[in-house]
């Protein structure tokens, strides 16, 4: 797996970070929706928790590669 993620360009991770963040760009994003969501106390659903990993899963690749390719 470590080598999968040291052969991620960071350009691509770093569009494609930018890109889900702000996905969809109308009405609002599903992170500002969800972080809403989650103060409010609604974040409840499996499938608003798998919003919220799926939107945020190339950030977590893009920090990952960035702590792996300074070992």
């Amino acid at each position: 797996m470590k080598e999968f993620i040291k052969g991620l360009p960071y350009l691509i991770l770093i569009i494609m970070s930018i890109f889900m963040a702000f996905a969809p760009f109308q009405p609002e994003p599903h992170l500002v929706q969800k972080f809403d969501m989650l103060m409010a106390g609604n974040l409840t659903k499996p499938l608003d928790m798998f919003d919220v990993v799926w939107h945020l899963l190339p950030v977590g690749l893009l920090i990952a590669k960035f702590l792996l390719s300074k070992k």
